[in-house]
């Protein structure tokens, strides 16, 4: 599932991209994404990231709205006449056409009337996560702190690559409960999942699997991945081997040494 980084990555390339310029004409390819109301005539104001979603701002204060749930991904298409696979929304420009490809059909596309920018959101590590809302947000829960890392209500964008790699970064074991931290903990936390984020969008994400920018390029951060799908390899701080856990669902990579 494409995190922060790959959604900022996106959004970051598509403001180069589209800002400005007028949509001649939008089609949904795939019946499962319900209606979505025609796009052409008009013009493109913005583009930024909420949370896991891409909003394209447009003139007429309408957002369209897409996220890009297990398997999704934006793709711009410039004078190539073949099809993408698994193409299941285009909206088509005079320089190109934007793409949505989706092979499990989980993303979803709307038009929202108001401006999501001005709906309430949760913590989000680039813009405000602030330590004292973090500690708040934790006081007394129970839950792991990765999970607490993952949950989309409390923080935006985080998921099991990044929660794993902050997790490492600050030496807190996955499984701690959530109010066990203490505030310097916290301060580690905070400190490594601004620095990873903000690393992670330089090099344009992670390519584990499927992950690919708007021009069909891999990320660079799996290069620099110091726990996560690193099982019975050495911690690169301790030099334990790194271990892989099942923890509400997902897998968890960590080093049984150093995060305690």
């Amino acid at each position: 599932m494409p995190e922060l980084p790959e959604v900022e990555t996106l959004c970051l390339q598509l403001r180069r991209t589209i800002a400005g310029e007028e949509i001649l004409e939008s089609r949904v390819m795939d019946s499962r994404l319900g209606v979505v109301p025609p796009l052409a005539g008009r013009k493109v104001s913005s583009v930024f990231r909420r949370g896991k979603s891409v909003a394209i701002e447009l003139d007429g204060a309408a957002t369209l709205a897409i996220h890009l749930r297990m398997t999704g991904g934006l793709r711009w298409r410039g004078a190539s006449p073949l099809l993408l696979p698994y193409s299941r929304f285009m909206v088509l420009f005079s320089a190109g056409e934007l793409v949505l490809v989706d092979p499990r059909r989980f993303a979803t596309v709307s038009v929202q009337a108001t401006p999501v920018r001005s709906a309430p959101v949760a913590m989000d590590p680039l813009r405000d996560f602030s330590l004292t809302r973090l500690r708040e947000a934790a006081e007394n829960k129970r839950l792991s702190v990765k999970s607490f890392l993952m949950d989309q209500r409390v923080i935006a964008g985080i998921g099991n690559i990044y929660a794993c790699e902050i997790l490492h970064a600050a030496a807190i074991n996955p499984r701690r409960e959530t109010g066990s931290l203490t505030t310097a903990e916290w301060r580690e936390v905070k400190k490594a999942a601004v620095s990873i984020i903000r690393k992670a969008v330089a090099c344009r994400g992670t390519t584990v699997s499927d992950w690919r920018d708007l021009f069909g390029n891999e990320g660079e951060y799996q290069n620099h991945l110091q726990a996560y799908a690193r099982a019975g390899e050495p911690c690169r701080r301790c030099r334990a081997d790194i271990l892989r856990a099942k923890l509400a669902g997902r897998g968890a990579y960590f080093c049984p040494s150093c995060q305690r």
